[in-house]
């Protein structure tokens, strides 16, 4: 009987194991099957349907969109001719970097050239192709590259002391993308008159530079100065908004030559929450600005020492060539005496963000590398005010950085473009602009707590920077959404170089604690005549100040030789 029993429990053990195998077996089949077709699905993902399924800020740093096509067919070519392209292209190169070289040597030196320049053997690999703009005009293209060369490039050193060294240029290692622009279009072949190139985007450059039969840093400073040298070469030489045009066919083609499009007045206002570097004291911050970096476009503020908090107010003026593709970038450094500066933070804007005739106010957050994306560690904001003037409509807009409208303690004057010489030498009247500012301290919202018992005791004090005028409004004792509704009137003299703080403060018997405060330009008030705003308070973990401003000019006559 037990024989039995066992039997036929062991068949239906045995025929559960096989069921459940085969159920196992189909599971694994099924999906596998369903991988298979997702990866295929993945296969035939366009960057469009990527977008779509994630946004781009969840994507890791190192994933790029990128709508250039590849150029195998175009590298297998370029390196069967690289022989012939490299005479051409050397000789090319040298000609439009050595005039540049010579402009921007250092002092240090006396002369500058080029002995030997050949690009090497290795040929460059184009990674993409891109067609921007495609009509009746002409064709602009660009073209990324990627070059690690072995080119044998020796400059020609000549310092002061007389003594000659050649210098060789090694271990180039370049990245970038080159604009090419065909235009204008022809009936006749090649089917366009001329051809524009410049390095629309420097991704990476670096090499090394090496004495031939000595050592570079026998001469103190002589590396650094020629690596900046050869930097500001390219830079003023072939990178973006500057192009060469290489004439087809004949014919006049100024028109595509580099021209200023208009200019961007800045004002850097502050900038707040810097990073402190110094050991013993506070950070010595100061700005560099620039649209292109180069020795005599770039801007440098004054050092504001042991603050991480600066009020700079210095007003800038740069030219725009290009304002659909030019930035301006912002440095930030804690000066070190003798030593480097080091960097504390960098920012950009892009002038195409900027609406022609308007000023644009902005805090930019400050970053360590603008290449990184993705740079969450705070570092401080730049408050800047921006307006970009287009040549040909200034007479369409007020331009309050203008001279003509400038207020300035050095009294700057307004004089008639159309005096002649006889009213030149005569009694003339001279300009000086000026006014009256009237604030009004209407309240404030939201103040921290400061007193024992919860509340706080604020009162406010309104300071012009400049003539360190200052007048306060009472206190409003036990009270966090205080109410003044005080005006103050301050004569101003230098309205778009002045400041207005407004600090609020927290009164006790035998002191105050200051609470926070806002910093404002006039340059706003100044174009609008009358505004009222409701600022947040620097410093403070809450808080809001509202003001009213009111601008009136007084312009002061008289008369001298």
């Amino acid at each position: 009987m037990s024989f039995f029993v066992g039997l036929v429990v062991g068949i239906v053990v045995g025929l559960a194991l096989i069921v459940v195998f085969v159920r196992s077996e189909n599971a694994r089949s099924k999906l596998r099957t369903d991988l298979a077709a997702t990866v295929a699905a993945f296969a035939r993902m366009t960057v469009e349907d990527s977008r779509h399924l994630l946004a781009p800020e969840y994507y890791p740093s190192w994933v790029v969109f990128s709508q250039r096509q590849k150029l195998n067919w175009l590298n297998s070519h370029l390196t069967k001719i690289w022989p012939y392209v490299n005479e051409a292209a050397s000789e090319l190169i040298k000609s439009s970097v050595e005039p540049t070289l010579e402009q921007y040597r250092p002092i240090i030196l006396s002369s500058l050239k080029f002995s030997k320049f050949t690009l090497g053997t290795v040929a460059p690999q184009f990674t993409g192709v891109s067609i921007l703009e495609s009509d009746s005009s002409g064709i602009t293209m660009e073209l990324e590259m990627n070059w690690d060369g072995n080119p044998n490039i020796v400059l020609d050193v000549k310092t002061r002391l007389g003594v000659s060294l050649p210098v060789q240029v090694k271990d180039i290692g370049f990245t970038g993308v080159f604009r090419l622009i065909f235009r204008p279009l022809v009936e006749e072949l090649p089917c366009f008159g001329a051809v524009c190139y410049s390095l629309r985007q420097k991704k990476k450059f670096d090499f090394k530079l090496k004495v031939i039969g000595g050592d570079i840093t026998s001469i103190p400073g002589l590396s650094g100065a020629l690596e900046d040298t050869i930097h500001n070469a390219i830079e003023d030489s072939i990178t973006w908004p500057v192009r060469k045009i290489v004439p087809i066919l004949p014919g006049d083609y100024s028109d595509l030559e580099l021209k200023p499009s208009g200019t961007l007045e800045v004002k850097l206002v502050q900038a707040k929450g810097l990073t402190n570097k110094d050991f013993i004291g506070k950070s010595d911050p100061y700005a560099e600005l620039y649209i292109r970096p180069l020795r005599d476009r770039t801007k440098t503020s004054k050092i504001i020492s042991n603050d991480l908090n600066p009020i700079w107010n210095e007003h800038y003026e740069f030219v725009v060539e290009d304002a659909s593709t030019q930035h301006l970038y912002v440095k930030i450094y804690d000066d070190e005496g003798l030593q480097a500066s080091e960097l504390l933070g960098c920012a950009q804007v892009q002038l195409s963000e900027l609406e022609p005739g308007k000023v644009k106010d902005v805090w930019l957050k400050l970053v360590k590398d603008l290449d990184v994306q993705r740079d969450t560690k705070y570092r401080g904001e730049v408050h800047l005010e921006l307006l970009y003037c287009p040549y040909g409509m200034e007479n369409s807009f007020t331009n309050p950085f203008a001279k003509k409208v400038e207020m300035t303690t050095l009294e700057r004057v307004l004089k008639n473009a159309a005096q002649t010489e006889r009213e030149v030498s005569q009694k003339k009247r001279e300009v000086i602009v000026r006014g009256v500012l009237s604030v009004t301290v209407i309240s404030a919202e939201d103040l921290p707590v400061v007193d024992l018992m919860g509340k706080a005791d604020p009162f406010v004090v309104l300071t012009m920077k400049k003539s360190d005028t200052k007048n306060k409004t009472r206190v409003v004792n036990e009270n966090l959404n205080p109410e003044w509704n005080q005006t103050f009137d301050f004569v101003v003299e230098d309205a778009l170089h002045d400041m207005l703080i407004a600090e609020v403060y927290d009164h006790d018997t035998f002191r105050k604690e200051y609470i926070g405060r806002c910093i404002l330009t006039l340059t706003r008030v100044i174009l609008e005549g009358e505004y009222r705003e409701c600022f947040p308070l620097d410093g403070a973990k809450s808080g809001r100040l509202n003001l009213s401003l009111k601008w009136v000019p007084q312009p002061i006559y008289r008369d001298s030789q």
